[in-house]
């Protein structure tokens, strides 16, 4: 049945396709930048933050902290295929729909949207979060439901919301494309056969680890450069890390994420139900409501922001937490919100200096570049064309 379906593709084409797929692509033998490629031929990370080794203060705010483990260990080439397969269209349901549409590198690895759009113009139900740093990831999804990158693939490429695609539909598409079964067998050389979709998943994983971003002007101060931060953001960070605001018990340096699921009490949009989180998921009634912790790195480019795209801005994301505990909260509700949620009542001046110091958190040097063309022959419409 596979077969016949690889070679029903293969004779019709790909739908979409703005001429003959291309073929002279080539899967680049060296690692992306703030990577080492090892004798072994895989890429492994280099930070300066390799050099601590403090966990004390983790929590605290702390800033020469050590970062937990990461994922890295691929080849350039399983990187480079898997940059591909993000950009190509060919991974949706009817070719018009990228991992990028809603993770673009132009709107900091996320879609600019309160929630995002899939297929047919379908509300994917919650915003897109970014893929920076998700090499130290653990879990995946506002809902944290995956444990893994290569658990998660599955969730937007076949969801109806999201991608559209099947898996009968994905791997007919993949094999039925000369170019890509040439990669595969570059980035995957013991493979034998067909390309399969665990293959699929991890060149996706092996791109996605590559998204780093450990460089802001925030780090640069971490690292000894007194100058790299302003007085309002130096302000900023103190009021962020202090035991009022409480920001860093859960948005941790040097991540600023700590991976737990939260429940906050964030409001939804107008005439949205209530999302309840993770709490279907675990099948807890305490996590209703309940959120992985974001990370805030690069968090001036991803506005709006929360799940569901609530605050429009910084600032007042940042205000939200200064109205009292729990004042989003519908009155019929009730919810078992985190204990660091508080009244901490800062000065409107504290809250816009938290605000500066966010925008500090921006580093992109390590942005993926976006292919010009890629082995479907397919052109990814920008959203709002």
């Amino acid at each position: 049945m596979i077969r016949a379906l690889v070679l029903l593709v293969a004779a019709m084409g790909t739908a979409g396709a703005t001429g003959p797929a291309p073929t002279d692509f080539t899967l680049n033998t060296h690692c992306p930048p703030g990577f080492e490629k090892t004798r072994a031929g895989v890429c492994e990370l280099r930070t300066l933050y390799q050099f601590y080794d403090s966990l004390e203060n983790r929590g605290l705010g702390g800033t020469r902290t050590a970062l937990p483990p990461h994922r890295d260990g691929f080849t350039p080439q399983q990187i480079d295929l898997g940059r591909y397969l993000f950009f190509d269209p060919l991974l949706s349901g009817d070719g018009t729909l990228a991992c990028a549409s809603c993770h673009d590198p132009a709107r900091g690895l996320s879609d600019g949207r309160p929630r995002s759009i899939g297929i047919h113009g379908e509300d994917a139900g919650r915003a897109a979060p970014t893929l920076w740093n998700v090499a130290f990831l653990k879990r995946f999804f506002w809902d944290a439901r995956a444990d893994s990158l290569e658990a998660q693939a599955p969730g937007p490429l076949y969801s109806p919301r999201e991608m559209g695609n099947t898996p009968v539909q994905l791997l007919t598409s993949l094999n039925g494309n000369a170019t890509y079964r040439r990669l595969f067998t570059q980035a995957f050389p013991n493979r034998r056969g067909a390309i399969v979709e665990q293959q699929v998943y991890s060149a996706l994983a092996a791109f996605q680890t590559s998204l780093i971003s450990l460089n802001s002007r925030y780090d640069r101060y971490v690292h000894g450069y007194d100058a790299a931060l302003s007085d309002r953001e130096i302000e900023g960070l103190n009021v962020f890390r202090s035991f009022v605001a409480r920001c860093s018990e859960c948005h941790t340096p040097p991540l600023f994420t700590n991976e737990q699921i939260a429940v906050i009490g964030m409001p939804e949009p107008a005439g949205q139900p209530f999302d309840v989180g993770a709490e279907t998921i675990l099948n807890s009634p305490k996590l209703k409501g309940g959120f992985k912790v974001p990370t805030l790195r690069n968090i001036a480019r991803t506005a709006p922001y929360s799940h569901s795209g609530a605050f429009p801005d910084l600032r007042s994301a940042v205000a939200f937490y200064n109205k009292g505990r729990g004042h989003a909260v519908p009155g019929d509700m009730h919810l078992y919100l985190h204990w660091h949620i508080s009244d901490p009542q800062l000065t409107e001046t504290e809250v816009d200096r938290i605000a500066d110091f966010l925008g500090a958190l921006t580093d992109e040097a390590f942005l993926p570049q976006t292919p010009a063309r890629v082995p479907s022959g397919l052109t990814l419409t920008k959203r709002g064309e």
